[in-house]
């Protein structure tokens, strides 16, 4: 009777250890689904947007609806929940204005301005290489004016804002040697920047 006791116990307790154990791989298999959903959706596969962003955005034009600050704009397009597409411009980084517990930048505002003089209510072809979304959604683009310059290219070459070389991209050489002309030339920002106002990857 005593054994027969104890191996309904250890029936009783393996039993338990099975229960405990497949509520637990349903529990992970519930969140990894949960997760591969919630990044589907925030490429827009259940939002509005439908395709690919290669399919959606490449070689297509859409109308500004407005500036953000100096390198990132919003496009009439919806993109998830969203109504508008935000897009920043690729390669180039132009002083914060808008960026949250953080002071506006050396020369930020006149680079909104600028940008914003040339594509406010515009509309803008954009073009996409492989890599299509930055780390906090927004799509990398070059962004065309209605009379074909690529605003990327001006602004850098403009002196409005810098050649980012942190991200590999088609354009990375020719925006180098832009940006470098531009501080030669010393126009915008480059008049009286100083070390201190230039962003850290370029301080090292």
């Amino acid at each position: 009777m005593a054994r027969r006791a104890t191996n309904m116990r250890m029936s009783a307790s393996a039993r338990r250890s099975r229960y405990i154990a497949r509520k637990a791989v349903l529990l992970l298999m519930a969140i990894a689904a949960a997760a591969i959903l919630a990044t589907l959706d925030k490429g827009g596969v259940f939002g509005k947007r439908r395709g690919s962003d290669w399919s959606v955005y490449h070689n297509k034009t859409f109308h500004v609806v407005r500036v953000v600050d100096g390198d990132t704009i919003l496009l009439a397009a919806p993109d998830g929940d969203s109504s508008t597409t935000t897009v920043r411009l690729w390669g180039v980084d132009t002083p914060e204005t808008v960026k949250p517990d953080h002071p506006v930048e050396h020369f930020g505002p006149q680079a909104s301005r600028f940008t914003t003089k040339l594509v406010a209510d515009e509309m803008v072809r954009i073009e996409l290489e492989r890599n299509t979304r930055d780390k906090y959604g927004r799509l990398l683009a070059f962004v065309y004016l209605p009379d074909g310059r690529m605003l990327n290219r001006v602004l850098i070459e403009q002196g409005y804002g810098y050649a980012d070389p942190r991200f590999e991209h088609s354009h990375k050489d020719e925006f180098h040697r832009l940006h470098v002309q531009a501080k030669a030339a010393g126009v915008g920002l480059w008049k009286d920047v100083s070390t201190s106002d230039l962003p850290d990857y370029l301080k090292r």
